[in-house]
């Protein structure tokens, strides 16, 4: 059995994929597996045993976008008996069609069921896991999971500091409205370094160098010993210095779903966005929220006073960390 899998482009989705994934290679331990998916992903899922290949996506843009994708659904032709669409959208549909995979699975949505010889209905689920796991039960591909399963990225190995460091990642994607602000991440993580006698590194992406870069400045004011590590790693080497991290302090963003899968302490801060449905997952994840009348409202910018953020303090979010640690 030759099994495509078509990924989702977003981290914290293919994060919340794993268990589905795992589940897979369980009910299907001979079958080849390979995941298709966009070229960050080979860093994620290429240390996992449920893969065994790792297949990029073009990325171009405009005519040479549609070129790749051509030339590869017709490189794929005869390769796979089924593709399996962890992915909603119409495209990962029509690609599997292009690509002449002859059972092609996947949720019916975006118009895309009558590509599909397995559309499935959607489900009603609580935790975004579920929604993955689901797809493969209610399409035969898996006989039933563990709801209490833990989302783990098992082939990780931690980077070794050699002393204690809080990992800060005050960035998040989608927009302003998730994200508390880099002053007071400095502060709370401030705290809990004093208190635990650690270092602070600092993680974002190249697009976050600014927000990162004030919170190294606050730190540095305050004496605490820190590393900015924006914009100057790869997604595998942040998921092993996530992993060698004593404590994770972040907004509702991918380096959350990275410190839960690795098993690191984490204190997310959640504002705007919902945690029942894409929260972390652990005894060791621990969120921080204020239940305000407005939250969850899942915009990218605050069309008001922003209180979900602002009534969270730097001392409640330190004092959370120090008590998960303790």
């Amino acid at each position: 059995m030759r099994i495509l899998v078509r990924a989702t482009n977003w981290l914290g989705d293919a994060i919340m994929c794993l268990p589905a994934m795992e589940a897979l290679r369980a009910a299907h331990p001979s079958a080849k597996i390979t995941v298709l998916g966009l070229p960050w992903l080979r860093d994620l899922y290429g240390g996992e045993s449920f893969c065994d290949e790792v297949i990029a996506y073009p990325t171009e843009r405009g005519l040479k976008n549609l070129k790749g994708k051509r030339r590869l659904a017709l490189a794929l032709r005869g390769h796979f008996d089924v593709a399996i669409l962890m992915q909603n959208a119409f495209e990962a549909a029509a690609f599997a069609y292009a690509a002449g995979v002859p059972q092609r699975v996947g949720y019916d949505r975006d118009g895309r069921g009558w590509l599909l010889t397995d559309a499935i209905e959607l489900p009603v689920i609580g935790h975004e896991r579920f929604y993955y796991l689901e797809l493969l039960r209610r399409s035969g591909w898996i006989p039933g999971y563990d709801a209490e399963a833990p989302i783990r990225l098992r082939g990780v190995k931690p980077k070794e500091f050699g002393k204690r460091v809080i990992g800060v990642s005050p960035g998040a994607a989608f927009g302003t409205a998730k994200r508390w602000f880099p002053e007071r991440f400095a502060e709370a993580a401030a705290l809990v370094a004093l208190e635990r006698g650690a270092s602070v590194a600092l993680f974002g992406s190249a697009n976050e160098q600014d927000i990162v870069g004030v919170v190294e400045r606050e730190l540095t004011a305050r004496g605490i010993a820190v590393v900015n590590y924006a914009g100057r790693t790869g997604l595998r080497e942040f998921i092993e210095l996530c992993a060698g991290c004593e404590l994770m302090l972040t907004n509702d963003s991918g380096a959350m779903h990275v410190a839960y899968a690795v098993g690191t302490p984490s204190v997310t801060v959640f504002g705007s966005t919902d945690p029942i449905g894409t929260g972390p997952v652990g005894e060791r994840a621990v969120i921080v929220r204020e239940a305000v009348s407005c939250s969850p409202c899942k915009l990218r910018e605050c069309p008001i006073d922003h209180r979900c953020m602002t009534r969270i303090s730097a001392e409640r979010v330190a004092l959370t960390a120090i008590s998960l640690l303790k």
